[in-house]
This record gives C-alpha cells, structure tokens and sequence, in this order.
C-alpha cells in the first residue's frame, strides 16, 4: 500500500479529532480522504464546519453508510461516541477495511468490564479478541499486523507513557500508584455542555469524576499486562481553562533505592529509538504549550528522596497525541509508512 495513494474514511468528521485528522492528513505524503461523513452536518461542505480547510478540500458530508465506504476508502477513522462506533466498527471490519476507532469501544479486552464502566452491553464481543490496543510505545509490531486498532484515550495515553518504565522494570510499588491529570476543554468533545460553557470553564480550575473515571479501567489494563500483576490505581482528573493539553503528574512509592539520575537513565533506555517521547533534561518539566498541536509526549522525571516517591510528570495534546495523531501513526504502522510519516513537524506551533 505504501507504494500507492491510500484512501482514507473520516467516519464522525465535525468533531474536533475529525477536523484533526483532517488537519494532520493534509501533510501525509501517501494518504488522501476521500469522504468524511456526519449525521449532523450531511450534505454540508466539510469547509463549513472547519473553515481553515477552505480551499484545500471540495468533500460534503456524507451520512454513515458502511457500504459506501468500503467503495471508497481502505481505511476509516472512527470519530464517533462511545456505543455507537460498535456497528460502524464491525460493518466496516466485515467488508475489509481497515479501522483505527477513537471511541472506547475496543479499548477494554473484558467486555464485562466494558460493561461496567460504560453501562452497554457490548455488541460484537467478538471484535474485542481481534482489536491491538493502539500505543505504538507498546504494542508496535502487533499494530503492524492488526486490522482493528483500539486508539487509547488522551488521559491514559498520558498516564501510561509515564509509568511504562517504572512498572515494567519493577521500579515502583504498583499498589501506591496516583495519577493527577489536568486537561484542556476540548477534551470534552465539541457538543455544548454547560460546564465548559465560556462564563463557567473560564477563570475555574475543578476536579472531576473523582474516583469514577472511565479512563481508569483502560490505565489499568495497559499497567496490569506490563507488571504481570493486577494493578489498582487512584486516577482524578481536573478541568482546566485552556483549549488543549494534558498535563499529568504521577506519584508512585519506590521498590528499591533510586535518585533521579538512575530514573532518567531508566527512562531514557526505554524510549531510546521512539520518536514522539522526549525525555527532559535532569530538572527539566512539561509544559504543555510546547507539545500544543504535536504527536510528542515531553516527560520529566524526579526521584524524592525524603518521601521515597517517583515524581513522574507527562505533557500531551489531547488531540493529537492523545487522539488523531496518535490514530496516524497507528495507521502508518498498519499500512507500512514511515511511522513519523505526516506528524513530525506538522502543527508544531510556537
């Protein structure tokens, strides 16, 4: 496929993720859309939704028809709300194209726990054995072969990256782990919502789903396979007044001795050869308006000596990194681009 144009689907394409893939797509050296599609917005230029495309695509939305698409497009990003992406998913699977779903709907192996958290039955528990867990930092070469790519969430893209390394080489007692995130308001997606209406999210900074979060069975899950044991963490989110950007500050005991020199030196082995995780200097921080528009994750890590705590914290932008542009370089990786191919230097904004 490499050698030839790639046809992509943009499957719930009003959203903000959609007008990222868009956004994202349009640097692609092999990749062009080829329909975008929105129950809402049918029949409308994709250009009157996102007017920053003007000029650059004549495409109308179309509403979802899985049929149609197979005629057009070898692959579909599903840009759609959690339940919904389930048939779209599976149709779409049947006719041999190839997905990357942004919802939650394929993230969670167990559909118990799906269940659970999320309050559906799932609909085609089947497709859950079939679907790679999309975090290429982890599970590259099964993305490579995979036909359904569970595309993680931001908050747990942000989570994860942070803790990989430490709970992978046994660094940190897993059962003290604490993850505290703060996230930008279009996280919440583009519907209107009173709490992120301007007079309420502005000037207010506010926890949120304390203890409840559904992002949290899917931290777990990633966490749990990397240590080979069942891992339980504390997870709160936090609203901020700004438009995008994760910010996550993780704290975790230590199992054995370590000043912030071997903890760099952890991190900086097991991300050696990734390309969208830059490791800080010694004393360095995040701070998400250097990530803002960028597939990068920036960490900075600290060893507390007086309380024997890792200080790990993470800076991703929501949208990319911790959606659309984490969702192409799965599809890079499926469709054997060049895994930085379209992301490196688009959307870097100073």
């Amino acid at each position: 496929m490499k050698n030839n144009t790639l046809k992509i689907a943009i499957v719930g394409s009003s959203g903000y993720t959609g007008g990222e893939l868009y956004r994202i797509l349009l640097h692609h050296p092999g990749a062009v859309v080829t329909v975008v599609t929105s129950e809402k917005s049918a029949g409308k230029p994709i250009t009157d939704i996102f007017p920053h495309l003007l000029g650059l695509t004549d495409l109308v939305c179309e509403p979802l028809d899985p049929a149609s698409i197979a005629k057009k497009a070898d692959l579909a990003f599903l840009a759609l709300p959690h339940v919904t992406a389930q048939e779209a998913a599976f149709q779409l699977h049947k006719q041999g194209v190839k997905v990357v779903d942004l919802s939650a709907d394929h993230r969670l192996a167990d559909p118990a726990l799906y269940e659970t958290w999320y309050e559906h039955c799932h609909q085609h528990p089947e497709l859950l054995k079939s679907a790679v867990y999309g975090l290429p930092e982890l599970h590259r070469e099964r993305i490579r072969k995979a036909s359904l790519i569970a595309n993680p969430g931001c908050y747990p893209t942000s989570a994860i990256l942070g803790l990989a390394p430490v709970v992978a080489k046994k660094m940190i007692d897993v059962g003290t782990i604490v993850v505290d995130s703060k996230s930008g308001v279009s996280g919440a997606g583009r519907s209107p919502a009173l709490a992120y209406h301007y007079p309420e999210a502005n000037e207010g900074f506010m926890a949120y789903k304390v203890g409840t979060h559904r992002h949290t069975p899917e931290i777990e899950q990633e966490l749990s396979l990397l240590a080979d044991a069942s891992v339980t963490l504390s997870f709160t989110p936090h609203l901020v007044p700004m438009t995008r950007g994760i910010l996550s500050t993780i704290y975790a005991k230590l199992s054995v001795p370590a000043d912030t020199g071997t903890l760099h030196n952890l991190f900086q082995e097991f991300y050696r050869n990734e390309p969208f995780v830059r490791l800080l200097p010694l004393g360095q921080f995040p701070n998400v308006r250097n990530v803002r528009g960028s597939n990068f994750c920036d960490i900075g890590v600290h060893a507390d000596g007086r309380t024997g705590r890792a200080v790990i914290v993470t800076a991703i932008d929501n949208l990319v990194k911790g959606a659309s542009g984490q969702a192409v370089q799965n599809m890079n990786l499926m469709m054997g681009y060049e895994e930085t191919a379209g992301l490196k230097f688009a959307g870097l904004f100073p």
